[in-house]
């Protein structure tokens, strides 16, 4: 059964998604996602899928072997990466462009953790725990043995068990933290500031070398607070709104209608336990203005 006509459209629609995901969890990235989403088109339009007896998995075993071969030619480019690096926001609310699978695999947290796994540990991974690929498909993917393919999965989800085992926050106490830090930074309330922050948080910018941000993570309360007020003081912003990215609430900032900073957190116990802040202009760029 070949992907042509009313019934080829009808029923990529219905897979496009996994595709997609299965990349963007590999890769990290919407535009490198999406190039790859379109490969698996181009490859699927001209195979002959007469045999095909379960055309999700086809599709989806294309994507990661795809998202594989682009991320091990990544490696170069990402570990000369001007400082910290974060995941291109995905957009998951309801007015979305592109719809995808969620779970936790997909949120910041845990592709900031990915991003150290090896490109091999990762494709074992999302094809294991995400998409429920036996070893023995994951070993034609990556071209190891069964039991290699066990080991890359099971190594890699010991390295990212803490993200997984850590509490969530609800949607509700995570805008109120964000619209809370908002709200003090732009007042420059210090006190209010070291209030929402963990005595030991973590504040991570990416700028990505094309934008002014700490090229190190800064750690602690007070020089998280004092880093939030000078950057209200020096850009000026002068609009934000909670909008929904990778499965979770963020907060975008703006100034002259131009999105110039998107924050995510993680909150544990009330308090904001690491701040992470997008500036790359080239990652914001997908997201939006107004």
């Amino acid at each position: 059964m070949g992907l042509s006509g009313t019934w080829a459209e009808a029923d990529w629609e219905l897979y496009r998604p996994a595709v997609f995901g299965a990349a963007y969890r590999i890769l990290g990235s919407v535009a490198e996602a999406e190039d790859v989403t379109q490969e698996v088109w181009l490859r699927a339009t001209a195979a002959d899928l007469v045999q095909v007896r379960d055309l999700r998995a086809w599709l989806v075993t294309v994507a990661a072997r795809t998202s594989y071969n682009v991320l091990q030619s990544a490696r170069v480019r990402r570990e000369s990466y001007v400082g910290p690096w974060l995941p291109e926001p995905l957009l998951t609310g309801s007015d979305a462009a592109a719809r995808v699978l969620l779970d936790e695999s997909v949120g910041t947290a845990m592709l900031v953790v990915m991003e150290r796994l090896t490109p091999a540990e990762r494709v074992a991974l999302v094809l294991h725990d995400v998409f429920d690929f036996p070893f023995t498909h994951i070993a034609e993917v990556l071209a190891v043995t069964p039991a290699a393919g066990r080991k890359l999965a099971s190594r890699a989800r010991a390295r990212v068990a803490a993200v997984r085992e850590r509490p969530r926050a609800s949607r509700a106490e995570t805008e109120r933290a964000l619209k809370a830090f908002k709200a003090a930074a732009d007042a420059g309330d210090m006190a209010r500031l070291v209030e929402l922050l963990n005595p030991e948080a973590v504040y991570v910018a990416d700028g990505g070398g094309r934008a002014t941000a700490a090229r190190r993570p800064v750690r602690g309360a007070e020089p998280i607070a004092l880093l939030a007020i000078r950057q209200i003081e020096i850009r000026r912003p002068d609009a934000f709104e909670i909008i929904e990215v990778n499965g979770r609430p963020a907060l975008a900032t703006y100034c002259g209608g131009k999105l110039i900073w998107l924050d995510t957190v993680e909150i544990t116990d009330g308090r904001i336990t690491e701040l992470r802040r997008l500036v790359n202009p080239e990652k914001l760029e997908r997201v939006g203005h107004i």
